[in-house]
């Protein structure tokens, strides 16, 4: 006995009605703003040659940075958890690129089917043979093997285009993963100076500390000898004790410091390596910031929010196919019998069927109208968050190079100011041990002295940090 089961379902009207009917909602629309950035300030204009086209590890000279970074890249956590994203995301392509293509898949089946004497089947069983002389078993046995396929034709390129936007935000993921990078140097380099900085700190208030506790010793023998009060003595002390403190204070911070450094490295607690004399020969370099359009090649965060725009416009077109008709096509092919020694006999065994649906929606589209809507505000959303980096990073590029400009300045007149109150502290040394000047005075000016070398120090490291920055800003790091 032959089985042919051969048949095509065509729902001719309701697919009219559904395709006349299947006018899109209107869509969102946004308002352009075409104001443009006309260039950046108080910087080189040169296209060819820009800070971020360096690699780290030729924009960084420090061998101990060098090798924190180099670690960082390979333990961070952080970054090994958005590698992992790139692998969802590159899934998710292959995900999408078998829709596309026809699912083929195998099956068995074994069952008994008892019927009743007395219904229509069990009646037309009992009158039946399989062949002469023989007559159908009861209870009936069914066995089958074989296999199917199903495939949905993408008529209106639905399936292609989830594909392309899946393949977009791998892209983007990507750009995500190099933003990651960029941050993560630029955190730890400016981690870093802040612990040379700190270093040089501990140095000056431990160079401090003994020239405090030698003008102490001196006010208490010149109190012995009546020539300055208690009064004096105890101010003295307590300027000592103020600067111990200071110590204290900038080792817990150092300690702190050093263990955010090997967070962001990827390991437990211990001593960041380092030379803090090199601290004090560190000279920020003249930054090339080039023109304004390359921040849309150099930056990833604005290729990603790029690419997530060009996701989301495709995301558009994959909703918008749901209002159109689908085509599905089916088919199978195998064996069935119900004894195990027939189930191979050609072709009295031999099944196979073809199957192809067209179904449109007709009624109660408010599911396919909402997912629609959705996609066009997530598409403006998109278009909001691409406008807003590219303005940050335009924004952030500005402030750093007139950062660096300013800071240049300011080291200037703090190198200055630590020469003349350096000066000053001998002059009023001096003057105090030769009775010309007040105790007073000489406290002032040690007390000055100490918060002009500490400032200096911190400008050097905001130098540092904007070099960093400006580093980061033009979107260098990641390459």
């Amino acid at each position: 006995m032959l089985k042919r089961i051969i048949y095509i379902c065509l729902g001719a009207t309701a697919i009219t009605l559904a395709v006349s009917g299947c006018k899109t909602p209107e869509l969102i629309q946004k308002n352009v703003n075409a104001a443009v950035p006309e260039s950046y300030s108080n910087s080189s204009q040169d296209s060819t040659n820009t800070a971020a086209d360096v690699v780290w590890k030729d924009y960084f000279s420090d061998p101990y940075l060098k090798a924190l970074i180099d670690t960082a890249l390979s333990n961070n956590q952080e970054l090994n958890i958005t590698l992992q994203e790139i692998q969802i995301a590159q899934n998710e392509i292959r995900v999408r690129k078998g829709e596309i293509l026809p699912s083929v898949g195998l099956g068995a089946a074994a069952g008994v089917d008892k019927v009743g004497r007395y219904t229509s089947q069990g009646a037309n069983d009992a009158n039946t043979d399989i062949k002469p002389g023989k007559e159908m078993p009861d209870p009936l046995q069914d066995y089958m093997l074989g296999a199917y396929a199903t495939w949905e034709v993408d008529i209106w390129h639905k399936l292609r285009n989830a594909k392309k936007s899946a393949m977009t935000r791998y892209l983007a993921s990507v750009e995500g993963k190099n933003f990651m990078v960029t941050n993560l140097i630029s955190e730890i380099a400016n981690s870093y100076y802040e612990l040379l900085a700190l270093d040089n700190q501990l140095a000056i208030v431990k160079q401090n500390i003994e020239i405090q506790n030698n003008a102490y010793e001196i006010v208490k023998y010149q109190k012995q000898a009546a020539r300055v009060t208690e009064l004096a003595v105890r101010r003295f002390e307590a300027q000592v004790l103020n600067t111990k403190s200071l110590q204290f204070g900038i080792q817990q911070n150092i300690i702190e410091i050093e263990n955010r450094i090997n967070f962001l490295v990827g390991r437990f607690p211990q001593k960041v390596e380092r030379d803090a004399n090199a601290f004090g020969d560190l000279i920020p370099e003249t930054i090339q910031a080039g023109i304004p359009s390359q921040l849309l090649a150099n930056r990833p965060d604005i290729r990603q929010a790029e690419l997530e725009l060009a996701a989301s416009k495709i995301d558009i077109n994959v909703a918008k196919a749901d209002f159109y008709p689908s085509l599905e096509i089916k088919a199978g092919l195998g064996f069935n019998a119900f004894n195990p020694s027939y189930i191979f006999t050609s072709p009295e065994s031999l099944i196979y069927s073809l199957t192809g649906e067209l179904i449109a929606p007709l009624i109660n589209r408010n599911a396919i109208k909402a997912r629609y809507l959705m996609a066009n505000a997530k598409q403006i959303q998109a278009i909001y968050n691409y406008e807003q980096t590219i303005l940050n990073a335009y924004i952030e590029v500005a402030n750093q190079l007139s950062n660096i400009s300013n800071l240049e300045k300011t080291y200037d007149l703090k190198s200055q100011e630590v020469q003349a109150l350096t000066q000053s502290v001998d002059i009023s040394n001096e003057l105090f041990n030769s009775a010309r000047a007040d105790y007073m005075e000489v406290l002032l000016t040690q007390r000055d002295a100490l918060e002009s070398r500490f400032d200096l120090i911190e400008t050097r490291m905001k130098q540092m940090n904007a070099k960093v920055n400006i580093y980061q800003a033009l979107g260098g790091g990641w390459k």
